[in-house]
């Protein structure tokens, strides 16, 4: 583990031991993707609210959280999709994607397929593309490329197998690139993700999630 993915599972780890420092530390780095994602379930108008309904769930179930920075990416997004699904059915229907992306233009500094992908995918025409594709590539590509869990993690987030949800995502970005106009094999959208591949046989299911001490969102 190097990088990002070790400093943010060190903040996780401090913040479960009462580091309200360490917990904003978290909340800075995970939050834009995390909104990212809500806003391809909920839309603009609500999903800063879906948001902090889920980081208000997240700081409750901390300590009962295990794991490292890739699976509490997973976990929150789990989270998140689950609140923006009650959300929907509230409301009763998945509205179209608008509104200010900046936020997902933020990835590593180092020049390489996948982060040029993301970052095609980080402007609010291209976000906007993906309420046009089918439910479960967009939230496949949202979940692959920005909010950077791997097939395994987001197939947990989704409950489905990892093959289904990289079939999903490869769908999603070649359909992307060709409503952008551009080709996939040449501009390395679909490096962002690997091929599919048969999916396994077993089933993936989702984490529950318990209840513990209660966080507020000013110390986000």
């Amino acid at each position: 583990m190097l990088g990002d993915d070790a400093e943010l599972t060190a903040a996780v780890r401090a913040a479960q031991d009462g580091d309200e420092t360490a917990f904003r530390t978290v909340y800075r780095a995970v939050h834009p993707r995390l909104l990212g994602y809500v806003r391809t379930l909920v839309g603009e108008p609500d999903a800063e609210d879906v948001t902090s309904e889920a980081w208000l769930q997240i700081a409750r179930d901390l300590d009962r959280f295990e794991g490292d920075a890739d699976r509490f990416r997973g976990w929150a997004a789990r989270i998140a999709r689950n609140r923006a699904l009650d959300h929907i059915r509230m409301r009763g229907r998945r509205p179209a994607i608008g509104g200010d992306e900046t936020e997902l233009t933020g990835k590593p500094a180092e020049s390489d397929t996948a982060g040029e992908a993301m970052e095609s995918l980080s402007t609010s025409s291209t976000m906007s593309l993906i309420a046009q594709l089918p439910q479960d590539q967009a939230e496949a590509v949202v979940l692959r490329v920005v909010v950077g869990l791997d097939a395994k993690s987001a197939a947990d987030t989704l409950g489905k197998r990892p093959g289904a949800v990289r079939t999903a995502a490869h769908r999603g970005l070649k359909r992307l690139a060709e409503l952008l106009g551009t080709d996939p094999q040449k501009n390395g959208i679909l490096d962002a993700v690997p091929p599919p591949r048969e999916p396994h046989t077993s089933a993936v299911t989702s984490a529950g999630v318990t209840h513990s001490r209660t966080r507020t969102q000013k110390d986000m």
